[in-house]
């Protein structure tokens, strides 16, 4: 019998590095990106399928009734979502699959699948995170002031998590979190076929 996969829910602060994180463990680990739905235009040089799918705002209104996402949000007039059924046919295949989401998405997909795992991504202090964002250049100190408030409000959520990763160093952080991930999946709770056919072969013998 295929060993199911492990659902893998990666969060942190904006400007904490995680989607360099999770693009890491995708090329280094090969481990499976679930693919979001948005109901936005595709920009210059995207492919439906790969960095979404893209759907228009009746079908993405329809699947929401049916329950067709683990999770879903308005944001700017655009729908955002995980599509539940390539999840689940991941997970089915025993494929271990990463979803980078933001903190109240992640406690929706818990509320969903107790046994995902829960990682969340953590500057070494505030201040380094205030200095990262200041050093993209991209945004200016409003802008900058605006996604450390929003920290705070994800901040009182940290606890819910399973592990905390600090981004101090790119490669440590991406081999922790690889690491965190293989122990999880040798959990007896994640093992619980292995152990009963253990048990069924000792009994023939």
């Amino acid at each position: 019998m295929m060993k199911k996969g492990s659902l893998i829910v990666i969060s942190g602060f904006s400007g904490v590095g995680k989607g360099t994180v999770v693009k890491r463990l995708v090329s280094d680990y090969g481990y499976d990106l679930s693919i979001s739905a948005t109901t936005r235009a595709p920009r210059e040089g995207e492919v439906h399928g790969r960095e979404y799918f893209f759907m228009d705002r009746g079908e993405f209104e329809n699947l929401i009734d049916y329950g067709g996402f683990i999770e879903w949000t308005q944001y700017v007039e655009n729908y955002y979502g995980t599509p539940k059924k390539y999840v689940e046919e991941s997970l089915n295949q025993g494929r271990d699959i990463i979803l980078e989401i933001e903190v109240m998405g992640a406690m929706h997909i818990k509320e969903q699948y107790p046994d995902a795992l829960l990682i969340f991504i953590a500057a070494p202090s505030i201040r380094s995170l205030k200095d990262r964002l200041a050093g993209r250049g991209t945004e200016n100190e409003a802008t900058i002031i605006k996604r450390l408030k929003k920290a705070t409000e994800e901040a009182a959520d940290m606890d819910k998590y399973d592990y905390i990763v600090i981004n101090d160093d790119l490669d440590m952080c991406v081999s922790k979190v690889n690491s965190v991930i293989e122990s999880y999946a040798c959990r007896c709770n994640n093992n619980l076929q292995f152990i009963q056919n253990i048990k069924d072969e000792l009994k023939r013998i």
